[in-house]
């Protein structure tokens, strides 16, 4: 009998900047998410946040079984600092015959490893360049994922021609038709923002939406 894979189902596997950044954004999309995270302070953070969230010693074949994982048709790897875990979670996700399985890289090399496995690497800490460059080149994005054919994932640096300004005075949303997913600021995550969030000067946004949408926001925020 022939394996079912839910379409609008996304399970994530580690809960750093990276993994946070996109079950948010997925959720807002309005798609199921399945986080898995070992430490659980992360956990603990944003608990309230996410219906299917899972606290775990390890991430093995039972777990991604019991947890649905095992029948998502998209499962991203978000550890990063345990390059070990992350080959052997990719592996098994691969094993259970995952459709599309994305895997966060910290280098060319592991990335040359997961793409041997048959998994797709992304590089979020580093230029991605030509491996995901269309049309979208800027320097202030640090982070780029492509979800889909036209839906993006970017982190992008805030300059002062932007800041200093809440959410609601730029008319955020309607005038650059994006997500703010979350802002990160000397080093922390806020995932609550307000309509009278003030953005500042060096403030990295973690914003979703089209590649078209993004291209244009990078303009609007050049010096």
């Amino acid at each position: 009998m022939k394996k079912e894979f839910d379409n609008d189902a996304y399970g994530i596997i580690g809960l750093g900047r990276f993994g946070l950044s996109l079950a948010l954004e997925l959720k807002k999309a309005g798609k199921q998410v399945i986080v898995l995270e070992i430490e659980e302070e992360k956990l603990n953070a944003v608990k309230d946040q996410f219906e299917n969230i899972y606290p775990v010693k390890a991430v093995t074949e039972e777990v991604l079984q019991e947890s649905g994982v095992a029948h998502c048709r998209t499962a991203i790897v978000c550890i990063g600092k345990d390059i070990e875990s992350n080959i052997l979670v990719t592996m098994s996700l691969l094993e259970l015959g995952i459709p599309r399985v994305i895997s966060k890289a910290t280098s060319a090399n592991h990335g040359k490893v997961l793409e041997h496995l048959g998994a797709e690497a992304v590089f979020p800490e580093v230029e991605m360049g030509e491996r995901l460059a269309h049309s979208l080149v800027s320097t202030g994005t640090l982070d780029f994922l492509e979800l889909c054919e036209d839906f993006s994932i970017a982190n992008i640096t805030l300059t002062d021609k932007l800041t200093n300004q809440s959410v609601n005075d730029l008319n955020f949303r309607k005038r650059f038709h994006l997500n703010i997913i979350v802002i990160i600021r000397e080093g922390k995550a806020i995932s609550e923002v307000l309509p009278d969030s003030v953005l500042l000067s060096g403030d990295i946004l973690v914003v979703g939406g089209t590649n078209e949408a993004i291209r244009k926001f990078e303009q609007a925020n050049q010096e």
